[in-house]
């Protein structure tokens, strides 16, 4: 079967097409093209039984605050997720099966796994897009403002001045915005773990994978011409020269006037040429 058209590529098709993306089944989407014959519903299953022991150490009526506390004990100390900063970008970080099996993972899948228990908790964590380091929030209720969790570190709640102070540290010289802690939609959380791997593939020069992983960000956001443009290259060194004409195209068509649109018009020539001879 041809790479794009695998069961597990119009799985995640057929799951990001609508407004409402399930955040875990279509993380474990994405890592089933790298480990065929995933059980989704054992690694749902895994989710639920989180949720469950976070649910014993609740009342009725517990605050958020109360369920990020029990949250912690649960997944860090009784369970010991926690951030692989021995190894960051390995890429089986970025893949919801290997956090849940090997209780590693980075910011981004392990605020996926604190979005997930807490919602079969009756908590709605929403993603954060912090700059270079994904974080979720519990949102303000009453008088008790936005809380910040930092999963990668042990589910640390921080508040809004906190997590400023984090971002000017690291980022020296850079303004902060307050846009920084807005919350993102499910759609924006997949493409942050989707562009963690690209970049880790295309730094390891592996072609292959590479290309599976821009096709998600494809499916995800369609109107992308960066990743067209990165998917027809890709495509032309792998020997795919009608796709990556296609892709080329495209890019050219959408961004006439890019930086890099005459190197593209000139691979674009040679493809079309090598298209022709073997015609």
């Amino acid at each position: 079967m041809d790479k794009a058209e695998s069961p597990a590529r119009a799985r995640f098709a057929a799951l990001v097409q609508g407004a409402e993306i399930p955040l875990a089944e279509a993380a474990l989407a994405v890592a089933e093209e790298e480990y065929p014959g995933l059980d989704s519903g054992a690694y749902l299953a895994q989710l639920d039984r989180l949720g469950q022991r976070v649910g014993r150490h609740l009342g009725p009526s517990s605050p958020p605050r109360a369920v990020l506390d029990a949250m912690k004990v649960v997944i860090f100390r009784e369970e010991g997720f926690r951030g692989n900063e021995a190894d960051y970008y390995d890429p089986r970080n970025s893949f919801l099966n290997e956090v849940l099996d090997r209780r590693l993972g980075i910011p981004i899948t392990l605020s996926i796994l604190y979005v997930e228990v807490a919602r079969r908790v009756g908590l709605g964590l929403l993603g954060v897009g912090f700059p270079g380091h994904f974080l979720v929030k519990s949102p303000a209720v009453g008088p008790t403002p936005d809380l910040f969790i930092d999963p990668f570190n042990g589910g640390d709640v921080l508040a809004d001045t906190e997590c400023v102070a984090r971002f000017q540290a690291v980022l020296k010289g850079r303004e902060f915005d307050p846009s920084f802690l807005d919350a993102v939609d499910t759609r924006h959380i997949l493409l942050r773990m989707l562009h963690n791997l690209k970049k880790i593939y295309v730094e390891k020069a592996d072609d292959v994978r590479a290309l599976w992983v821009i096709d998600r960000l494809l499916l995800v956001q369609p109107g992308s011409l960066e990743e067209r443009r990165d998917r027809g290259l890709i495509s032309a060194r792998l020997g795919g020269t009608k796709a990556a004409v296609k892709d080329l195209e495209a890019y050219l068509e959408g961004a006439p006037q890019a930086s890099d649109a005459k190197e593209v018009a000139s691979l674009l020539h040679e493809l079309k040429t090598r298209t022709s001879w073997l015609n």
